[in-house]
């Protein structure tokens, strides 16, 4: 039985983060270009996606999108023709800016509030793999106050404090039969928060094209307190001692963008952008528990991921004053190794597509709207300590849209 429960609890997802959780849904306009604005000027969204270039809008924003998200994934074990697949629920990352500044002035104060890590899995209490997970839904909500400052025409720098507030509520399968037969049940939930900054540099070439860099620092994420939530039956309470609670800390990765943006005529704006993401900063998932038993210790496990990165391109045409249309699609890599795979986000390599259009309804009011579709690679596994083994087929849906008032 220690094996087995040191197994079940070393696998919460809040702390197996992957290019899986990193949403990448900050701005519906970046969103529609294939998530670029590193190197580009578009509008509040800079916030998040080079401070640095915030002091450049010409005007001031208030904006809020959300972009609802439909994670569906399938799971054939190994050696068989089962299929196991998710449940249609529909996670809501959002993101929301205000950017100020008096007219003509050499700096702007901004604000963001967004989604940068998450999901939403509910694989059901039959399938294959119930001991392993159940269901997860997992948040993370950035808030960052960040300054700008224009040092001259051609070059601006900025930067933001950051502040997260993560939540986790998982729950998985405990094979303790009750006198019915039913499986017993692990949950695991709590909240935690964690610090660090966004900074950037934005500037002008004299060949017309513009260039941006930023560094999104890690954020050390703690769960000071979260519940353990054991369904035993009643002969085996004295081993799941309720209530309890557990303590663990999560490097969120640091983020390494370059960004170009190109202008081949007075409709059109063309970007690229690189991003690195330093996920080899995770290399062990510890769980200190308040209260220990000879089953339940604390644990620690390897996880040893890798550096990931993306590439990300996209477009916009400015059919008239009024209509944008956008297109873009990129390509990004995983940070789990082989081994490594589990069902809260079953990553692997992935391409994505994405459209966007925006509408100027009023004199200062403007609506996008965008759709992505992400296809990741399938990817056939055994998981070094679940043992969990077959193929993991994954396709993301992802339509958006944001309101801004600009001035």
């Amino acid at each position: 039985m220690r094996k087995f429960l040191l197994l079940v609890l070393t696998m919460a997802p809040l702390l197996a983060y992957s290019q899986g959780f990193q949403v990448n849904l900050e701005g519906q306009k970046q969103i529609g270009m294939g998530h670029t604005g590193t190197g580009i000027v578009q509008d509040g969204a800079s916030v998040f996606f080079n401070p640095g270039a915030m002091a450049m809008l010409p005007e001031n924003y208030i904006q809020g999108g959300i972009s609802p998200l439909l994670f569906k994934s399938v799971f054939n074990p190994a050696g068989t023709s089962i299929q196991n697949h998710t449940s249609n629920k529909v996670a809501t990352p959002f993101q929301a800016y205000a950017v100020w500044g008096p007219k003509s002035s050499f700096w702007k104060l901004g604000v963001g509030v967004y989604t940068p890590f998450g999901g939403l899995t509910d694989w059901g209490n039959t399938w294959q793999g119930k001991y392993v997970l159940e269901s997860l839904n997992l948040k993370a909500i950035y808030i960052q106050p960040t300054l700008s400052v224009k040092l001259a025409d051609w070059m601006s720098i900025g930067g933001g404090f950051v502040y997260n507030h993560g939540s986790v509520d998982l729950t998985r399968a405990i094979p303790l039969a009750n006198s019915n037969g039913d499986p017993g049940q692990a949950r695991l939930k709590g909240s935690g928060k964690g610090y660090g900054w966004n900074a950037g540099v934005y500037f002008k070439t004299e060949a017309g094209i513009t260039v941006g860099i930023t560094h999104r620092s890690q954020v050390n994420t703690t769960i000071p307190a979260g519940d353990a939530i054991f369904t035993v039956p009643a002969s085996l309470q004295s081993s799941f001692p309720q209530p309890n609670t557990f303590r663990s800390t999560i490097p969120l990765p640091a983020t390494n963008s370059i960004g170009f943006g190109f202008y081949p005529g007075s409709k059109w704006i063309v970007a690229l952008d690189v991003n690195l993401v330093n996920w080899d900063s995770y290399k062990t998932l510890s769980f200190d528990y308040n209260t220990n038993t000879a089953v339940l210790q604390d644990t620690h496990s390897a996880r040893n991921y890798q550096q990931a990165y993306s590439l990300r391109g996209g477009a916009q045409y400015k059919a008239n004053d009024k209509l944008a249309l956008r297109f873009g699609g990129g390509y990004a890599s995983t940070a789990v190794l082989d081994g490594y795979v589990t069902p809260e986000a079953p990553d692997a390599n992935r391409v994505y597509g994405t459209l966007g259009l925006g509408y100027t309804v009023a004199k200062h009011l403007d609506i996008d709207i965008s759709f992505e579709y992400e296809h990741l690679m399938q990817r056939t596994q055994t998981n070094f300590e679940s043992q969990l083994s077959g193929s993991f087929k994954t396709d993301v849906y992802i339509p958006g849209i944001s309101l801004a008032y600009h001035w």
